[in-house]
């Protein structure tokens, strides 16, 4: 059912329009008198608007250019076979359709359906989009200025066919993010294929990225797809790229550039449709110096560059990604205790996220059941004191403690409050500052 109004100065026509339309099972509001129509569409709520394009005083232009400042309604211009012109005009200012009079109301039937399918269509685009944003922030867990970023980031992305190069240390979410960048695209009901060209030996890294034919070398005693074929108008996520050796990248790089590929012992090339995601935890730049990496693939992969942020760059995120994890693992005590809390924000995760799960499920482990302690931790907390090093200020009377308290604090204001950043400024670890915060003190 859809609510439509009808403006004609004709009373028959009205009367005639309305009953049809109202048979049909739609709420219909007409009006004879345009000024009115106006009043109405400021007070009311229409999906569909059917107005005559030639009344006196107020024309149909000026229906449809209030019409159109309501959003979700449609225009249905009806006109007489000497306007048809206007009527087109019209049609550019924004009407979504138009009748030549006389029509059949089988006619107009048709236009509303097609319209009110299409507002359907419009709305539940919308309400997926709510739902895949959603889902982004459900999965990148954190709230952080660097998991938004990243966020933020992958929403822009992901509706793109555009090449996406994941950089940053290893166990930082990169496959997650890769992942990611499918779920939220056109291509999410397509294959997503993850290949880590690290753990594929040299030799077998060419047939499983492009397949091969039948008799191409020993124990080929059939064709073979390659992942390339297998992620058909899907997604491809090439981990660990760095890692692959100059001759393949030459191969991957001419695949890139010609969209098309030939299997090991083949002759015939294969046209392939994939969306291209490729991770490194390598500096690739210091690779290309070197002559490790080729720089022409580079600049094919890096696109839209996307930096995966470091655990230790991501604060109170470590908290909220712990109870996470904690959750899948069943944990039965409810939150973690400040003290526990207090030593995984002190720690720097080298490992990053990867780390934060290892660790929280050998604590698990060791804490067999119980309630979780600092001592189920294996975790090595710097408490060595803050070199006089630092550019924060100069040194405070009162001997070594009350300096070094002093510069922390200073570091904090400095740095507005953040603790990476302040630890940025002392130039030591996050961690350390922690520790070094908690022996002064200092609220964290």
């Amino acid at each position: 059912m859809a609510r439509i109004l009808i403006v004609d100065d004709e009373p028959k026509m009205t009367s005639l329009l309305c009953g049809h339309l109202e048979d049909g099972g739609h709420a219909v509001t007409t009006t004879t008198k345009p000024a009115e129509a106006l009043e109405l569409l400021d007070k009311h709520a229409f999906d569909v608007v059917v107005t005559d394009l030639s009344m006196p005083q107020i024309s149909g232009m000026t229906v449809l250019e209030r019409a159109l400042e309501k959003t979700g309604t449609d225009v249905i211009m009806m006109t007489a076979y000497g306007s048809v012109e206007t009527a087109v005009d019209a049609m550019k200012k924004g009407a979504a359709d138009y009748l030549v009079k006389p029509f059949s109301l089988d006619e107009l039937t048709l236009v509303i359906d097609r319209l009110v399918q299409k507002q359907k269509l419009s709305a539940l685009s919308g309400h997926y989009a709510e739902i895949e944003k959603a889902r982004l922030t459900k999965e990148l867990i954190g709230t952080s200025p660097a998991a938004q970023k990243l966020r933020q980031m992958i929403s822009q992305v992901a509706p793109t066919d555009t090449t996406v190069l994941l950089t940053g240390k290893s166990g930082t979410g990169k496959e997650l993010a890769a992942r990611l960048v499918h779920t939220l695209s056109p291509r999410k009901n397509n294959p997503f294929i993850a290949v880590n060209c690290a753990a594929i030996a040299e030799t077998l890294l060419e047939s499983e990225l492009f397949g091969h034919e039948r008799g191409a070398f020993t124990g080929a005693v059939a064709r073979k797809r390659g992942r390339f074929e297998l992620a058909e108008n899907g997604t491809i996520f090439l981990d660990e790229i760095g890692e692959m050796s100059p001759a393949m990248q030459s191969k991957l790089l001419r695949v890139i550039e010609e969209r098309e590929l030939v299997r090991v012992g083949g002759v015939d090339s294969t046209g392939i449709n994939v969306r291209l995601v490729a991770a490194t935890n390598r500096n690739l730049k210091e690779a290309i110096s070197t002559g490790a990496f080729r720089e022409d693939l580079y600049f094919r992969l890096h696109v839209f560059p996307v930096a995966m942020p470091t655990l230790a760059e991501r604060g109170e995120d470590v908290l909220l990604l712990a109870e996470h994890f904690l959750a899948g693992m069943q944990y039965r005590h409810g939150q973690l205790d400040q003290d526990v809390k207090t030593l995984l924000l002190q720690y720097d995760w080298p490992g990053n996220i990867r780390e934060l799960q290892n660790v929280l499920e050998r604590a698990m482990i060791l804490a067999g059941g119980e309630k979780l302690t600092t001592g189920d931790f294996a975790l090595e907390i710097d408490d060595a004191p803050i070199s006089g090093g630092s550019t924060v200020g100069a040194p405070e009377p009162g001997g070594l403690e009350a300096t070094e308290r002093n510069l922390i604090l200073a570091a904090i204001e400095k740095a507005g409050g953040n603790k990476t950043e302040a630890a940025r400024i002392l130039g030591i670890s996050r961690r350390r500052l922690y520790s070094r915060m908690k022996i002064h003190g200092l609220p964290q």
